[in-house]
């Protein structure tokens, strides 16, 4: 569920607690927690809702100005019309293991053990993992070209370093974490 900045900011602050969204089915579900740039937000519930009974309570809780706003913002999309019940969730815990430049040696062989893992099938982490370190910034694109890959399968890549908090993103490219320049023994 991708939910724009300033919606996201409107949740920390309190001030939006519902999105509405037309979907075919259902794609979150209560109990989600999705990782966003202002750290978790919360779903809480998830009902489908006729756009008859909307109301401008509605409306002014998903952070539109009217429920004319609302509804043709919904008038834009397809689908059953639901509406998600919001809230913050706190930190984003891959902030604080990133973060964390000292690695222990029982964190060390933990991160040996599921690189190696995510290794078994092709080798990559180490080459992903040194290409991001000596480019910093650089489109993924452009640092999947160097590795003679494709750019989604090699972002997909980036993103399973990210969970173990070994990479950060940048506003273009990635760059290591301070774990990540732990791992790799680089200085900081």
């Amino acid at each position: 569920m991708l939910i724009r900045r300033p919606v996201l900011d409107a949740i920390v602050a309190g001030t939006v607690t519902v999105a509405f969204r037309r979907w075919s089915h259902a794609r979150v579900r209560p109990g989600t927690r999705l990782r966003t740039a202002v750290g978790l937000v919360e779903v809480l519930a998830v009902d489908e809702v006729d756009e008859a009974d909307l109301t401008p309570d509605d409306a002014r809780r998903a952070g539109f100005a009217s429920l004319e706003a609302l509804q043709k913002e919904n008038a834009r999309r397809e689908g059953t019309l639901f509406r998600v019940v919001l809230r913050p969730g706190g930190e984003d815990p891959r902030v604080a293991l990133r973060s964390a430049g000292d690695l222990s040696a029982d964190d060390r062989a933990a991160l040996d053990a599921r690189l190696a893992r995510m290794d078994r099938s092709a080798p990559w982490t180490h080459s992903v993992l040194t290409l991001v370190a000596a480019h910093p910034g650089v489109r993924a694109a452009d640092l999947a070209e160097r590795l003679g890959r494709e750019t989604l399968p090699f972002k997909r890549d980036v993103r399973k370093l990210k969970e173990l908090g070994l990479t950060e993103s940048l506003e273009v490219g990635y760059r290591l974490s301070p774990r990540g320049r732990a791992y790799l023994h680089m200085p900081t």
